[in-house]
């Protein structure tokens, strides 16, 4: 099966309607959850979004009065646990940890795809954002954001960056900030973050956007320099390094999101106990401390909000697939 077309006003219509859900059955608030709640986590056990999803699921678990199971389902750059949700049952025990790279980024770089992620996913809660750092080795002489500009343009060509595959979110900034400031570097793409981190540090490779958490220990021993992060106000975990507006460049802000969705057909008295159960697990105190460590700022917007980030997103992402060229094969 081929992905269907998705343009401005499918998504925008997809995403009102998922929020609307006037069709769907009516569910008193008093009837659910009448059993455990599964959240798919698309990747294996063990990464930073399995780690968040664990964390997020027990304390929502508080407020469902249900268990919250994590359950595993990676492949495919997580697009094989997302479908699986896509499918599921409707009834607000089948729940999807995800990020852009299911939801927003797909639709405009996979021509394989078997489900429509802006369709047949509804928001559910924005969860947390986890800014991207543009690092480089501590040994580099770029020290600014704007070092590494003049360096790109002064060798035109000549200058590579990492990032964790094709079409990754790695990637993809890279080409946000390329297209900002009209720079050229080569992509080497690499099969994982700490790979990548190992060429940048032995300068076989010049720059890298990661994750604040995938950087933090080989900053914090002395191996990599951030330049600047990627969202609008500065890391939680790196708070003396300046953001990309800060820098002169607010057109290479993005903003890396993780939420909770649901089947597109989510009756709304469901929605709305999901969204305030994890919106609160987000916001807990008790968990602040650990979404930081975790490169996570804590977000906790319910499906409203979180649906305008879907719609900016994939506005974003479209803008820099068609400006780059990046197909997933």
């Amino acid at each position: 099966m081929t992905r269907r077309g998705i343009g401005r006003r499918g998504f925008a219509a997809s995403l009102g309607a998922a929020l609307a859900s006037a069709s769907a059955p009516a569910v008193r608030a008093s009837d659910y959850p009448e059993k455990p709640v599964t959240l798919v986590v698309p990747f294996a056990a063990g990464g930073a979004m399995d780690v968040l999803a664990r964390l997020i699921a027990s304390e929502a678990a508080h407020a469902l009065g249900q268990a919250v199971i994590v359950d595993n389902r990676g492949g495919a750059a997580g697009l094989i646990g997302a479908a699986s949700v896509a499918r599921a049952e409707p009834d607000g025990y089948t729940l999807l940890m995800a990020s852009a790279a299911q939801v927003t980024i797909p639709p405009w770089v996979n021509a394989s795809l078997t489900f429509d992620p802006p369709q047949d996913l509804a928001p559910v809660a924005h969860l947390v954002d986890t800014p991207m750092v543009l690092v480089v080795a501590a040994s580099s002489p770029m020290k600014t954001v704007n070092d590494f500009i003049e360096n790109a343009r002064g060798h035109r060509g000549g200058l590579n960056y990492a990032s964790t595959g094709v079409g990754t979110i790695s990637h993809l900034v890279m080409e946000t900030l390329k297209l900002a400031a009209d720079i050229d570097v080569v992509h080497v793409p690499y099969r994982g973050a700490a790979p990548a981190l190992n060429d940048l540090y032995s300068n076989h490779v010049q720059g890298m956007f990661t994750s604040t958490a995938s950087a933090a220990p080989m900053v914090r021993a002395g191996k990599l320099r951030p330049l600047a992060v990627t969202t609008a106000v500065r890391s939680k975990l790196m708070p003396d390094v300046p953001t990309m507006a800060e820098a002169g460049l607010p057109t290479a802000e993005v903003v890396v999101w993780a939420g909770i969705m649901a089947p597109v057909a989510l009756p709304p008295t469901t929605r709305r106990c999901l969204s305030r159960a994890f919106v609160d697990a987000a916001l807990s105190p008790a968990l602040h401390d650990r979404l930081t460590a975790l490169g996570a700022d804590p977000v906790g917007h319910g499906a409203t909000e979180f649906a305008e980030v879907l719609r900016k997103d994939l506005a974003l992402w479209r803008r820099v697939a068609l400006a780059s060229g990046v197909k997933v094969e």
